[in-house]
């Protein structure tokens, strides 16, 4: 059993910057490949970024990259969101996710077994 707690979000001006923390309990957090992903009302959650344990392979999707970097600390059982360069469209509750291993379709929803609560993220233009 893995318990994810998302932190970090809030109001912020377009242009500025927030880091998401996510932080799991469980022993066996270093073996879980981690995502981030974010919801609007009304639609479906989407796939932002992942990262597998080791930390050597790292997704994002088209929206995000080059301005949204996922990292993760298994000392700390913590991963990270930094997001920069933030657009109004950024603006969602995000989510982490835990999925027992590295898939190929990293960015499904239904590969990830365990979600935090979700902390709002707002950027105003």
């Amino acid at each position: 059993q893995v318990q994810l707690v998302e932190s970090g979000g809030g109001l912020v001006q377009a242009g500025g910057s927030l880091r998401l923390t996510c932080a799991a309990s469980g022993r066996t957090f270093s073996s879980y490949a981690m995502g981030w992903f974010r919801q609007t009302p009304g639609k479906e959650r989407e796939f932002v970024a992942a990262i597998n344990w080791s930390s050597d392979n790292t997704h994002y999707a088209d929206s995000v990259k080059g301005r949204f970097t996922i990292s993760r600390d298994n000392a700390k059982n913590t991963v990270y969101l930094q997001m920069d360069s933030l657009k109004p469209e950024d603006t969602a509750v995000y989510y982490c996710g835990a999925a027992m291993r590295w898939y190929s379709d990293y960015e499904r929803p239904n590969k990830y077994i365990y979600w935090g609560q979700g902390t709002q993220v707002t950027v105003s233009s």
